[in-house]
């Protein structure tokens, strides 16, 4: 450089390089005496020569300048930059450290040049083992990257990514080392905050490249059956996925883009590794993940969840005592049949048992429902996979049979017989149990199911007219209701003027201390030459005719005038429950009754409790602005006989109610069927989230009384306290526990 700038400075040396170089003659003189040189210039030459002296000299102070800018700009950046340079010359000595060190690790930049082993001092202690690696690694020549811990002179933490490059001399050794040092903290402590909501996390999540497992966490291992990561990672994700999963992960991996929006939630069964199969919900998406494309899975166990929606399914479409299909399913079985028959013959087979009534009547219900339940399973037999065969309720059963005549009903209906022909054992004692069939046939005897069951069941009356245990087809001749069934309508037209009805009360006690809480009005009719008719036969009947309606109303009048006659008498105050049917509800005057009852008789709202089956949502905008009239008055509300096939949680818990009575049938499954009250506890916890009170009805022993209380439910009635009881009973009842 110093070369250089003298002979900048040489004007005649100058002049004459460039005149060699544009190839120009000169004449060059001489002096011995003064040792000069002169070079003697044309005029034109001269001034060429001057203007490319000029542009030289300009174009250097033009470039010294940009120099000086970009040096600047650089400068700015390491500022703005939470990045050092670490540059030593080992053969020199010499240590270059950019500012930015001080930002990084809070030290002034001269403690670095002072004491060249500060930056390592500061490590964090447990740090230490990586930068005994780094140093070995990098000595051999590797370029190697480094993530480690710093303290701060305030005591602060910092992570440190350090990238040290080396440069080896030609015999081998290190001639000079360069490292580019970055602070990491806050993508550190972002990926160890999502590395810990990831571990944490309950359920699955992996990540999948080029058709194997990278990474699952601890929950995902789990779902599958497996004991660690490390035995999955690395594996084909054909060994966890089945494969609806693995084609939709094929799809995003072929198409390769973050906006692929047919990705769709599945579900599925799969059989984990240790052999359980479970219910698995999976939905996957397109990732980055250590620098290539991925697609990242995650995936959660809905197993109970399934089981839960599997036991409501079964709740509302199946009969709890038999596990048969229960009227619910059968007509929307029979239904789904005729809109797909056409030219094909369909036969309903209605079947009522001749002696039940008096067996559990006598027995008691417990004797009945295992009767029921033998019964159902022969039933099934017989049919022997021919047609579907339901529970209607009670002793009723309803056998549906696909594409058939006659002749093949016959021979249903004679199996049916037979299967019932031998006695039946219910806790070592003998039962014998008849039938009475009646069958309809579709198209002749109807081309709906309404028409069909309702023939099949006059058909059956006629069965039970000609001596019980046979078989009858529906005809034109049976217009109308069997003779018996004409006779009851008769007297049931009359049974109110006749004083033929009767209510017995049941009490409602609180199950933790025996405590009488309410009572249920339970309507009887005794029939001058049947004796006692059971609700079962004759409520249907009140349905069918439109008598319900009257009928309700005058138990619902009779039981608050009772019960406000015994509170002027000093009794226990207590709330009466009363039955109230959907086609009372249905009356455009219900509500109005009601009121006009509680007004007549004086009895405060609160003692008086309307009881509504499920199929109030058949017509769910009526019925609730029904309801909600009825609690503006006062009286509480509840849902009877609940789980029983009509409702849905989606539904009642919109519903202004105030509690939910578990049918007999799941409560007699806590003592006598397989799944030991499953579907008991089931209502009770639905009931409970639902802020509802919940009431169990039918309860005989101590079995159930103390899984009830142990499960939550606080209220009950049932034989186990007291029978249903006349008004004299009732009232003696009442008098011993009032205080």
């Amino acid at each position: 450089m110093k070369i250089l700038d003298k002979l900048l400075h040489n004007k005649g040396v100058l002049i004459l390089i460039i005149l060699i170089i544009m190839g120009s003659s000169v004449d060059i003189l001489f002096d011995p005496i003064n040792k000069t040189i002169d070079v003697v210039l044309p005029t034109s030459v001269l001034a060429v020569t001057i203007y490319v002296i000029f542009s030289i000299w300009r174009e250097m102070g033009r470039t010294k300048k940009e120099l000086t800018v970009n040096s600047q700009k650089l400068s700015d950046i390491f500022e703005t930059l939470d990045v050092a340079i670490w540059s030593h010359d080992l053969e020199t000595d010499t240590l270059l450290i950019t500012p930015g060190i001080e930002r990084l690790y809070g030290y002034p930049l001269e403690a670095f040049y002072q004491d060249k082993d500060h930056w390592k001092k500061v490590i964090v202690l447990e740090d230490m083992p990586i930068i005994s690696d780094r140093v070995q690694r990098i000595a051999n020549g590797e370029t190697v990257t480094s993530i480690y811990r710093i303290v701060r002179p305030d005591g602060e933490v910092r992570w440190i990514q350090d990238r040290g490059i080396p440069k080896m001399g030609p015999r081998g050794n290190m001639v000079s080392f360069s490292s580019v040092i970055f602070d990491i903290t806050d993508r550190k402590e972002s990926e160890d905050r999502y590395q810990s909501l990831v571990e944490m996390s309950p359920n699955l999540i992996a990540v999948i490249s080029r058709g194997r497992i990278d990474y699952i966490n601890k929950a995902g291992c789990s779902l599958v059956g497996e004991n660690c990561p490390s035995g999955l990672i690395g594996q084909p994700i054909e060994k966890i996925f089945p494969a609806m999963v693995l084609e939709e992960i094929r799809t995003i991996e072929q198409k390769r883009v973050h906006n692929y929006e047919s990705l769709k939630t599945v579900e599925f069964e799969v059989n984990r590794m240790d052999g359980k199969s479970i219910h698995v919900e999976m939905s996957a998406r397109p990732i980055h993940f250590e620098g290539r494309f991925a697609v990242q899975v995650m995936g959660s166990d809905i197993t109970l969840r399934k089981e839960s929606e599997k036991m409501v399914e079964f709740m509302a479409y199946y009969d709890a005592l038999t596990e048969l299909p229960n009227r619910y399913k059968l007509r929307e079985h029979l239904n789904t049949i005729l809109g797909q028959a056409q030219n094909r013959m369909v036969a309903v087979l209605f079947l009522d048992l001749d002696r039940f009534k008096i067996i559990n009547d006598t027995k008691g219900h417990m004797v009945g429902d295992l009767l029921l339940q033998k019964v159902a399973k022969r039933l099934e037999q017989a049919v022997q996979g021919d047609g579907m065969v339901s529970r209607q309720g009670g002793d009723e059963f309803i056998i549906l049979l696909e594409d058939t005549d006659k002749s093949k009903a016959s021979a249903v209906a004679k199996r049916l017989l037979d299967a019932l022909a031998s006695p039946i054992i219910v806790d070592h004692e003998e039962y014998f149990v008849t039938a009475s069939i009646g069958i309809s046939i579709y198209p002749t005897d109807g081309v709906d199911e309404e028409t069909l069951i309702k023939h099949a069941d006059t058909a059956m009356y006629l069965a039970k007219e000609r001596g019980k245990n046979n078989y009858q087809f529906y005809s034109s001749d049976l217009i109308g209701l069997s003779s018996r069934k004409m006779e009851l309508e008769n007297a049931l037209r009359r049974a109110l003027e006749q004083d033929e009805m009767i209510i017995h009360y049941q009490p409602q006690v609180e199950l933790a201390t025996g405590q009488p809480i309410g009572m249920e009005a339970l309507l009887r009719w005794k029939h001058p030459r049947y004796g006692i008719i059971s609700p079962l036969e004759f409520i249907p009947l009140a349905e069918e005719t439109g008598l319900i309606v009257p009928l309700g109303q005058w138990v619902m009048r009779t039981a608050v005038l009772q019960n406000k006659a015994w509170q002027d008498a000093g009794l226990l105050p207590l709330p009466v429950a009363v039955n109230i049917s959907v086609r009372q509800m249905e009356n455009e005057h219900f509500v109005d009754s009601v009121c006009d009852v509680l007004t007549e008789t004086g009895l405060n709202p609160k003692y008086l409790e309307l009881e509504i089956t499920e199929s109030i949502v058949q017509n769910i905008e009526k019925s609730t602005l029904i309801l909600r009239l009825l609690r503006v008055l006062g009286v509480r509300l509840s849902i009877d006989d609940f789980g029983m096939g009509y409702s849905s949680l989606s539904v009642l818990k919109h519903l202004p109610i105030d509690r939910i009575k578990i049918d007999k049938s799941f409560v007699d499954d806590i003592i006598y069927h397989s799944n030991q009250g499953a579907i008991v506890k089931t209502i009770i916890d639905m009931g409970i989230n639902l802020h509802f009170t919940v009431i169990a009805e039918g309860i005989e022993k101590q079995e159930q009384e103390n899984f009830l209380i142990r499960n939550g439910c606080r209220i009950g009635q049932g034989y186990y306290y007291s029978p249903p009881l006349s008004v004299e009973y009732m009232e003696e009842f009442l008098r011993k526990n009032t205080p």
